[in-house]
């Protein structure tokens, strides 16, 4: 609906190699610059509130670069295409994990406190760990109350990221002590003495506009907190329509120029969604925000796995009657993948306190050749499943 309308007002056809380059472009350019506000909003955010880079990356972050997968994944369950439904929610932690994180990890290998990982990581393993038990069994299908174990691991992850928000605001609050806002040293007593002097002092800040944080001890503007939530906002739209017209329109590209449907399935759709997560990341990179990039992975494929697919299996279950199926692709290729790459990423990090250059390679060699057996089970070189 959106392509039709862009179009019909430039002149071009939906149909037209011509209109569909036009909105690749359009769509390249909302997710950069929508990418470039989103950094500069989120970073703000964590600066000004004290809440750590990785914590905001991996909650407000994340929710909204995974809205793509969301919307994708429940449009295709209400349509009775679960396995596009599935396959687009591990597909899209499977990119996330072995080609964005691969790339942040190769440009900015980044210690990190354990502490704040451990158990977002830990969460990340045992939900893929669940969710490909389940694809292990006989009937091969997500009920309701499996859907609902994975749900309490989304909870129970959303819950560990408000505890240590706080108990990073608190530690930030006795490490450092309040500053309020001096006075020039001259003439204090007088000033503070003279009636109009207090009141003068407050409505010069007034004037100002500016608001001291005493969790944070820094003075900002006022006007600063509505301009950088509504560049925000803006940022993670743009990010999420950019995405969608990239997506759409290299798919018909690919159509026009008579690509198979398949191939199309596992390689642009699968990267189309995580467009957020991999803009966001070089954005990252570019403004050396590596914890923002790295939190916003770890958060997004949490949500991918927790959230998203339990939704489906709701919407199944709601407007079907049945439980959601697993295809043979999830259960055999990528859910065994996603753990694969998962632990790869993680264990190694979690014990040695940070992430390695050597990491990034690993991971992206094995999404190449993850991708190179989707491609040739596609075109039936190869049988796995």
């Amino acid at each position: 609906m959106i392509s039709l309308l862009i179009l019909s007002a430039s002149g071009l056809s939906v149909n037209s190699i011509a209109g569909c380059v036009f909105l690749l472009a359009l769509g390249i350019l909302l997710v950069v610059k929508g990418g470039d506000w989103f950094v500069d909003a989120a970073s703000w955010i964590a600066e000004v509130s004290g809440i750590p880079t990785f914590i905001i990356g991996a909650t407000i972050v994340s929710l909204a670069t995974t809205l793509p997968e969301i919307l994708v994944s429940s449009i295709a369950a209400s349509q009775g295409s679960a396995g596009l439904a599935i396959g687009n929610a591990v597909g899209s932690v499977n990119c996330n994990i072995g080609l964005i994180l691969a790339i942040s990890l190769l440009f900015i290998p980044s210690k990190f406190e354990r502490k704040d990982y451990a158990v977002k990581m830990v969460l990340l393993l045992v939900a893929i760990s669940v969710l490909w038990a389940v694809s292990a069994t006989a009937d091969k299908m997500v009920s309701w109350w499996e859907a609902l174990i994975v749900l309490v691991i989304f909870v129970a992850f959303m819950t560990e990221n408000i505890i240590s928000a706080k108990k990073h605001a608190s530690s930030l609050a006795i490490e450092q002590p309040v500053k309020e806002p001096s006075l020039p040293s001259e003439d204090m007593t007088a000033v503070l003495c003279s009636s109009d002097g207090p009141l003068s002092y407050y409505a010069v800040a007034q004037e100002r506009k500016m608001m001291h944080i005493k969790r944070t001890g820094m003075t900002i503007q006022k006007a600063d907190i509505g301009k950088n939530i509504i560049k925000f906002a803006i940022g993670a739209g743009c990010i999420v329509l950019g995405a969608q017209l990239m997506c759409d329109n290299g798919s018909q590209i690919a159509r026009l120029a008579h690509v198979p449907e398949a191939i199309i399935g596992v390689t642009i759709l699968a990267v189309g969604t995580s467009l957020p997560e991999l803009v966001t990341t070089i954005t990252s990179i570019i403004k050396k925000k590596a914890d923002l990039s790295v939190g916003n992975i770890v958060g997004a494929n949490v949500i991918d796995i927790t959230l998203i697919l339990p939704l489906c299996s709701f919407i199944s279950e709601g407007k079907f009657g049945a439980a959601l199926p697993i295809s043979p692709q999830s259960a055999v290729l990528d859910f065994p993948f996603c753990l694969m790459v998962a632990a790869m990423a993680m264990l190694p990090a979690l014990l040695m306190g940070q992430f390695k250059r050597w990491q990034g390679g690993i991971l992206l060699v094995g999404y190449i050749g993850y991708i190179t057996l989707l491609v040739l089970n596609t075109v039936r070189i190869i049988h796995i499943f």
